[in-house]
């Protein structure tokens, strides 16, 4: 069996960093690879202004805000996306709200993901809810899915992806909620929130204190995962060599854990998960890394800083700070990786040297 089936994992994922300009422009992708978008995420780098995802299925005018409960928004012509072409998206120059893609000298992050295929979704005698519009990819492990809530536990989900799922988030559209986390190091007895610094919650309204299957997701009755209206789950299935979904102990100093991840990470999302001491840190090899690293939060605003250092290495990622954030002695800490560059290939060839630093 082969060590992967991604050789380049830059097809599924790309980070892309650009300079606003307050006036429409289109934001190509790598020019190596054919990357139409399915997600975008997209962050100002320079100042306190929302991060706004936006997703093919869900159309490319309306946004969703990570740090926040609020419902989707309809940005049109109010300095959004226009349009998600074949190799990235367009942002616009509007009357209202440019900040947060498009101002004039600000730099800002674009994290990238293609899902694709939106028909042929698998459902079963247990589905409940099917899908009103889906973009999956069995091979990249990831699926859009918007569907419609119904606040009824034990509802079960159609998700593509033909096996399990090891991450999912889900938002109400249609309302204020949290943005419901899922993640197969914690199980489906505990839920988390996106949105906020919140440790895992025992809380079986989350996920019904079921695991989702090949085929469906079980939703419980909570408003973060299974609001009554219109809602939106991205899920995620690890894939060797591209992705990789797990966790790991703090050891609270600066000679911290070492975390294999048999690839080059290109992006790190991690939280602490008993304490309320961590946000959702983000990092990327392309706005930094080791000893020049930079964050991110997911559940805050807050432009990018220089804090909580880790360092990106050739087969995993190795902590080097001594805070709380994350490296707490004894804590437990869940993340989510992406590929810039797997080990070896699929057909056994070793990858090129790193790029981003030495292996552990």
């Amino acid at each position: 069996m082969a060590y992967t089936t991604i050789d380049d994992p830059s097809v599924y994922f790309q980070t892309k960093l650009y300079t606003g300009t307050s006036s429409d422009h289109a934001v190509t992708l790598d020019a190596d690879t054919d990357m139409a978008p399915n997600l975008v995420w997209i962050k100002d780098r320079d100042y306190g202004n929302y991060h706004v995802l936006f997703d093919t299925v869900r159309g490319v005018e309306n946004s969703l805000i990570p740090s926040e409960t609020l419902a989707e928004a309809n940005q049109h012509a109010t300095g959004y996306l226009s349009v998600f072409g074949s190799d990235g998206f367009t942002v616009i120059a509007g009357s209202t709200n440019p900040n947060n893609v498009n101002t004039d000298a600000h730099k800002y992050v674009a994290w990238n993901w293609k899902a694709g295929t939106t028909s042929g979704l698998t459902t079963n005698a247990s589905t409940d809810i099917t899908p009103s519009a889906y973009s999956f990819n069995q091979t990249a492990g990831f699926s859009t899915l918007a569907y419609t809530g119904n606040q009824t536990s034990g509802a079960k989900l159609a998700h593509g992806l033909g096996v399990k799922p090891d991450m999912i988030i889900t938002k109400s559209r249609a309302g204020a909620s949290g943005w419901g986390v899922y993640h197969k190091s914690l199980g489906a007895t505990y839920g988390m929130l996106l949105n906020t610094t919140a440790a895992k919650d025992d809380d079986a309204t989350a996920w019904n204190d079921v695991e989702p299957d090949t085929v469906n997701i079980t939703l419980g009755s909570s408003i973060n995962t299974n609001k009554t209206g219109t809602c939106v789950a991205y899920a995620f299935v690890e894939k060797q060599g591209y992705s990789k979904f797990g966790i790991y102990t703090g050891n609270g100093n600066a000679d911290g854990p070492f975390v294999f991840l048999g690839f080059k990470p290109a992006w790190l999302l991690r939280k602490r998960t008993d304490s309320t001491a961590s946000t959702w840190l983000i990092h990327d090899s392309k706005r930094g890394f080791n000893s020049n690293a930079v964050r991110l939060r997911a559940d805050l605003n807050n432009a990018e800083d220089s804090g909580n250092q880790v360092d990106l290495l050739s087969n995993g990622f190795k902590i080097r700070e001594t805070g709380g954030y994350g490296n707490a002695s004894g804590s437990p800490y869940i993340y989510m990786a992406f590929a810039e560059e797997s080990l070896v290939t699929s057909t056994g060839v070793p990858a090129t040297a790193s790029r981003t630093g030495a292996s552990e």
